[in-house]
């Protein structure tokens, strides 16, 4: 099974310092909807892997981010592509849980739904989280700058991180993996 695993937040869809709260609030980054559809239509699996602290801070109900995610699913759908499963982490960064990035909680979440591993899977993220989760966890992390990335990118060059990937978006890193090339 080939899987790719993204981030949310700052990779499909616009972020917001004020959380994305409503599906009128979830605005795809351009061309991010079209890199899923072809990455599924090249028999990849898309997988998402989201923190989702809004919900802790009550400024969100599990219902919005249900309605959040189908419309998400709905315009991916409607492109010819298909999100195979949705796992977030619910928490607060000071709760010390397993399933918030960094962590790796919701990657073995994925782990043990698809019954199989994620070593070397693509992890296409746009943080310095999503690059640390997919480094502890033997995935192939890919960072893109729209989102956070630009700072992300800054920080994991101070921080010395080097084994990872980055493109300008979704689009760029999609047709990285689909051509199956390892820089």
């Amino acid at each position: 099974m080939k899987i790719v695993i993204l981030d949310r937040d700052g990779v499909i869809n616009q972020d917001s310092k004020d959380y994305i709260k409503t599906p009128a609030e979830w605005v795809p980054v351009g061309g991010s909807i079209q890199a899923i559809a072809d990455l599924c239509a090249a028999n990849f699996k898309i997988v998402i892997a989201t923190n989702q602290s809004g919900l802790a801070r009550k400024l969100f109900s599990t219902d919005d981010l249900d309605a959040i995610h189908q419309k998400l699913i709905n315009c991916v759908e409607s492109a010819g592509g298909e999100i195979q499963g949705i796992f977030y982490c619910p928490h607060l960064p000071d709760e010390q849980c397993n399933c918030r990035k960094p962590k790796t909680g919701l990657l073995e979440q994925i782990e043990d739904k698809f019954q199989c591993s994620l070593r070397s899977v693509p992890f296409v993220g746009d943080s310095l989280k999503d690059v640390q989760a997919a480094l502890t966890y033997g995935c192939k992390a890919m960072l893109v700058r729209t989102g956070n990335g630009e700072k992300s990118l800054v920080d994991l060059k101070n921080l010395g991180v080097v084994d990872f990937e980055s493109f300008s978006d979704l689009a760029e890193a999609a047709k990285r993996i689909i051509s199956g090339k390892d820089d």
